[in-house]
C-alpha cells in the first residue's frame, strides 16, 4: 500500500514543478495545481476542455489564508462557515495574490476551507492555495468516486493520489454561497 505521506510528497514535487495533481478532497475527487501560477491553471482549463472565462474553486487550510487572497472579507462570513458541517465554497470579492486566470471578470474568487486532512497537509507544507475543480472534462457529469474518473482525466494529469482510491461513499459538490453588495446571503448551489 502507497503510504499517506509519500503522496504528499509526490503532490508537493508536482505543485513546485508547476504540474497537475489528481486528489481527493473533503467533496469530489479534484484536479488541482498551484493557485498563484498562471501556467499551472492554464493546463487545467485545457485539460477540462473549458472555457477559460468560467472560474475554479481555491482551497486554502485556514480563515487566515482568505485574508491573504481577497482585499475585504465581512466577518459575517467567517461565523456563517463556522456554523455550518457541510462542505461550503463562499464567492469573495477583490481577489488578489492569485493567478489572474483564476480571477473572474468581476475580480471575484471562489474560496473554500478544506476540512479534509490529506488536503490540509498538502497546503500546508506547500504554502499556498490549491485549485480545486472537479475530475471531469466540462461538460460532463462530477464523478463522485475516483473509480467514475475518466481516463482522459487519470492520464492528464501528472500526478494521481493513491490514497482514497478504493473509497466507495459517493461524494458530493460543495455547496456555493455568497453575500451581495446589501449583505444578505445568496445561495447559489445549496
Amino acid at each position: 500500500m502507497f503510504a499517506y505521506e509519500e503522496d504528499i510528497q509526490a503532490c508537493l514535487k508536482a505543485l513546485h514543478n508547476g504540474a497537475l495533481i489528481l486528489y481527493p478532497t473533503d467533496t469530489v475527487w479534484g484536479i488541482g495545481c498551484d493557485a498563484t501560477n498562471e501556467a499551472a491553471v492554464a493546463k487545467i482549463f485545457a485539460l477540462k476542455k473549458r472555457i477559460d472565462t468560467k472560474t475554479m474553486i481555491i482551497l486554502v487550510e485556514e480563515e487566515q489564508a482568505i485574508l491573504n487572497h481577497v482585499e475585504d472579507a465581512h466577518l459575517q462570513i467567517f461565523d456563517y462557515i463556522k456554523g455550518i458541517h457541510k462542505p461550503t465554497t463562499v464567492i469573495y470579492q477583490k481577489a488578489k495574490n492569485l493567478a489572474s486566470n483564476l480571477i473572474a471578470a468581476d475580480q471575484s474568487v471562489a474560496i473554500r476551507i478544506t476540512k479534509d486532512p490529506f488536503c490540509k497537509a498538502i497546503i500546508k507544507q506547500f504554502g499556498k492555495p490549491l485549485v480545486s475543480t472537479s475530475a471531469n472534462i466540462s461538460g460532463y457529469p462530477t464523478p463522485l468516486i475516483f473509480r467514475d474518473i475518466s481516463l482522459d482525466i487519470i492520464e492528464g494529469v501528472d500526478y494521481v493520489v493513491k490514497h482514497r482510491q478504493e473509497d466507495t461513499e459517493l461524494q458530493q459538490p460543495s455547496s456555493i454561497i455568497k453575500w451581495d453588495e446589501e449583505g444578505k446571503l445568496v445561495i447559489i448551489r445549496p
